[in-house]
């Protein structure tokens, strides 16, 4: 029953990561679950249940492990922008 449970949170999560292509955060939120939950589902079970799936998913987790200091840095901008005004 666990299991089934699991593997489906694990496909679903996936799904949403690569039909919105957004971040671990996002979907973390949207399920209403913790990020380290996410990652260890879609980086560590994910493989064992739908390959394909997994793959695409690494593809766009991978894009934004690349983006996300500039993210952050767009991020700290808009903060210090709206503290002076």
């Amino acid at each position: 029953m666990v299991r089934g449970y699991i593997e489906e949170r694990t496909i679903q999560l996936a799904k949403f990561i690569s039909l919105r292509r957004c971040t671990v955060r996002d979907a973390a939120k949207e399920f209403g679950i913790s990020k380290s939950t996410v990652h260890k589902d879609v980086t560590e079970k994910l493989c064992h249940f739908d390959p394909d799936l997994f793959e695409e998913v690494r593809k766009i987790l991978d894009i934004n492990k690349a983006e996300r200091h500039l993210r952050g840095g767009e991020a700290t901008r808009v903060k210090y922008q709206s503290q002076k005004e």
